[in-house]
């Protein structure tokens, strides 16, 4: 808004002081104001800055103009003494009072500073960096971080505040890794259905924001006990026609590219996003494990594996926006992704001796091919009644996903195996959005959800003996899993001078078929929960706040976790669910602490959460003796991996950032998080108690470089952590990324470099009754990319958007957001 009263008020200027001028200015003449208005630090010409010229004695007539696109300025004016603003959006006006201009004269060069109070708010165009902080969310911007161009959705995640990501791709929030991943506020395809793989195939170029919700009101669906990631896709809003193409290779193998466009009219808005990229990535780990046989002697064996993954990936989305009027707009969009991925896994198992001697040594040689593809597509309605807010939004959404994979595995002296994989899932959502401002301070609002899915999962495993294919009756199975929750909520928030609340109360019915056709187990689950929500906020100045969340959420089991047939992972592992596991709930609070200096930054909050019939994934031994060696004959038990309900899980915590930024071109974040976990439980007669203490700290630092480079670093932590069975070392890595304009900044040149010393590795080792194990896994080695971005009409359409005024469009959806 202050950037269209500038600029309306400097094309004004010249009939505004020609129409009010006194009689006697008309008998004098008229001298000519030049001058230069420049960035103060980079030196650059600032572009649509507006100088005003203000007479004391008729302080309603103003006179002046704006600068051109070399930062110059040049118009008539009347003598006389004058007050001199310049000024400039995100930038310290400059101010010269009693100036006495009698003839044409030249102000010279006037350099303005940024507003370091506003820095958050300057905005590039396809390159913010910005956090806003918000009633019941947080939203990172995703810009000028350069460590992750080239990236995916998991290097992004990676780089987020109260956001950890593991070595095998896993996401977590605040260490609590059953967080609610949505699209756009919605489940996507895009998720996919094998967790977090599908996210390191959407580029990190695609996102706009972030948004972190670690108190979520009664809008968002109660899933996801440690809080919700919202992913909002890039659509522009600018007029006319933009976009930006993006270009990378590297090594491992990897080159692909990305396109971001948009054509705006003043009716019809349509944007796109498409990608291809092939890439390959290498990993391992080793497997160390010890048998206790009773009184006999222990049983050793080792597994060391090789993992070569190369993937193929193409996404497009596309869409289109259709203003019917001012108020009125109806949108369509959709996207489709495909992805093609070969993994060749090599494993090595020697069976050793208790001095470490190696008794026998044989291989595991695995082939798998994957076809990933997700296609979806969404209709939005949406009805403003006036500027307050007033809104209805009706959306609906269909998707369809599938995973085909095959495997074969040949052992060089045991039978081979080969399996095949074919998994589908549709689902179907439907949810509408009514928001009332009663008053400018007062907000009501209520919804429904509908959201209907449906997952089959076909599974065949071959056993291959002397050229004879024999299906494998213990593995092969055909698991259907349907899920029905439909919702409805309501919230009311109110803002009294400096304190606002945001109260809420959500229903879910949910409805869970869990139909294993081969072992002709079906089972049937209802259950209806109530998630009242809170939401409050005392703002003690511009600068400063505190804030208090409460919410009740849930999780629900995922198909594989409920599925009772195995899934072999190796001759001697395997993972298999359990039907009878049941939805875990979570009570949560969380103070926060907001406050801005000139210079620094803090955010910072106390968090409580409390589960009950906590999910927990356990390792155990099943009875079953496997025979890895017929000569010399070796057999050790097999080992389960499966989940169980436990009795409660009490997670305490702290967390804060700390921002410094002494200019623009520098910037130095810190985030910290320490948490206390507590487990209790008993499962078969044997207690599984744990608590553990746990941290993780994130550092990023961006600072100039010469030759008009800017360079950004960034440090990870994670501290060790255990659950009731298994004990997990720390995890240190670092990365950076160095960046170069081009072209008049229409171009950028970026090198990034992924965890350069090689030390993302998760080292972990279990313990129990029966035996113990060792664990030492690295999901990527690491990676260095190189990336080119050029931008079309995104600074000219920049330009636009400070004279009109900003973006037309926005979050929408009825926030509540005083």
């Amino acid at each position: 808004m202050k950037n269209t009263l500038l600029f309306g008020l400097a094309l004004l200027l010249g009939l505004t002081a020609f129409a009010q001028r006194p009689q006697n200015y008309q008998a004098r003449p008229k001298i000519v104001l030049t001058g230069k208005v420049i960035d103060e630090e980079t030196q650059q010409p600032l572009e649509y800055a507006t100088i005003t010229l203000k007479n004391p004695r008729f302080p309603d007539r103003l006179q002046g103009g704006i600068t051109g696109a070399d930062g110059s300025f040049s118009f008539e004016i009347f003598p006389g003494r004058y007050t001199i603003t310049t000024e400039y959006i995100s930038f310290e006006s400059n101010i010269k009072e009693g100036v006495v201009l009698r003839e044409t004269t030249d102000l010279g060069t006037i350099a303005l500073g940024i507003s370091v109070a506003a820095l958050d708010e300057v905005e590039l165009v396809a390159e913010r960096t910005e956090v806003e902080i918000r009633l019941d969310k947080r939203v990172y911007n995703v810009g000028r971080d350069i460590t992750v161009r080239g990236g995916s959705v998991s290097d992004v995640m990676d780089n987020i505040p109260s956001v950890s990501v593991d070595v095998e791709g896993n996401i977590a929030l605040r260490g609590n890794d059953n967080v609610r991943i949505l699209i756009n506020g919605k489940p996507s395809g895009l998720v996919g259905l094998s967790g977090p793989d599908a996210l390191r195939q959407l580029p990190a170029e695609s996102i706009e924001k972030v948004e972190v919700i670690t108190s979520p009101s009664a809008r968002y669906e109660a899933s996801g006990t440690a809080g919700i990631l919202n992913i909002i896709l890039k659509r522009e809003e600018l007029a006319g026609f933009n976009g930006s193409f993006v270009f990378n290779g590297g090594f491992p193998t990897t080159y692909g590219g990305n396109a971001n466009l948009n054509w705006r009219t003043e009716k019809l808005n349509i944007f796109s996003t498409a990608s291809y990229n092939d890439s390959k990535s290498l990993g391992g780990g080793v497997f160390k494990s010890e048998y206790f046989n009773g009184d006999a002697p222990s049983t050793f064996t080792n597994e060391d594996r090789d993992y070569d993954r190369q993937r193929e990936r193409f996404f497009i989305n596309l869409g289109a926006e259709y203003y019917i009027d001012d108020k009125t707009s109806f949108t369509v969009s959709g996207f489709l992704r495909r992805s093609n991925n070969e993994s060749n896994n090599t494993t090595i198992i020697e069976d050793r001796s208790a001095t470490d001697v190696v008794l026998n040594s044989f291989g595991r040689y695995q082939d798998e091919t994957e076809e990933d593809n997700s296609s979806q597509f969404t209709a939005n309605f949406t009805k403003k009644f006036n500027d307050k807010g007033h809104e209805l939004i009706i959306e609906y959404q269909a998707e369809e996903s599938s995973e085909d994979e095959s495997d074969l595995a040949r052992n060089t002296n045991t039978f081979d195996q080969k399996s095949a994989t074919d998994e589908s899932q549709k689902r179907q959502l439907l949810q509408l959005d009514y928001v009332y401002p009663i008053d400018e301070n007062t907000q009501f609002e209520l919804g429904y959800r509908g959201d209907f899915s449906q997952q089959d999962t076909d599974y065949r495993v071959f056993d291959l003996n002397n050229g004879v294919e024999t299906v494998n009756t213990n593995l092969t199975n055909y698991l259907g899993f349907t899920q029905n929750v439909n919702a409805a909520y309501t919230q009311f928030g109110k803002k009294v001078n400096k304190f606002s609340y945001l109260m809420g109360l959500r229903i879910e019915n949910t409805k869970i078929v869990i139909d294993q056709r081969t072992a002709n187990i079906y089972r049937e689950k209802k259950y209806t929960d109530w998630f009242p929500t809170v939401n409050l906020s005392y703002e003690f100045n511009e600068k400063e706040n505190i804030t208090l969340g409460y919410s009740r959420r849930i999780r629900r089991p995922r198909s594989w976790s409920l599925n009772p047939f195995q899934s072999l992972t190796s001759l001697t592992f395997f993972r298999q669910g359990n039907p009878d596991l049941d939805p875990s709930y979570s009570n949560s609070f969380d103070f926060g602490y907001l406050k801005r200096w000139d210079k620094f930054t803090f955010n910072g909050s106390i968090y409580y959460a409390k589960a009950t019939q906590v999910i927990t994934r356990i390792t155990e031994t099943t009875g079953t003796i496997v025979r890895v060696s017929e000569d010399p004959l070796v057999e050790v038990p097999a080992l389960r991996f499966t989940s169980i309900n436990l009795a409660e899980n009490n997670r305490t915590g702290t967390e804060f950032t700390l921002t410094y930024s002494p200019k623009r071109a520098v910037r130095i974040s810190g985030n910290f998080n320490i948490f206390n976990s507590e487990t209790i439980g008993t499962y078969e007669d044997q207690v599984l108690d744990a608590e553990i203490i746990s941290w993780f700290a994130r550092v990023n630092a961006n600072f100039p470089l010469p030759f008009d480079l800017t360079t950004q670093l960034r440090a990870f932590y994670r501290g060790p952590s255990a659950t009731a069975q298994t004990e997990t070392q720390g995890i240190f890595s670092l990365s950076g990324a160095i960046n170069k304009n081009l072209f008049k900044k229409k171009g950028t040149l970026s090198f990034r470099a992924s965890d350069i010393f090689n030390s993302r590795r998760r080292k972990s080792s279990t313990l129990t009754d029966d035996f113990t194990n060792y664990t030492e896994f690295q999901w990527r080695q690491p990676t260095y990319i190189f990336t080119f971005t050029y931008r079309i009409n995104e600074r000219k359409n920049e330009r636009n958007r400070r004279r009109n005024g900003g973006y037309d469009g926005g979050d929408g959806g009825g926030e509540f957001d005083f």
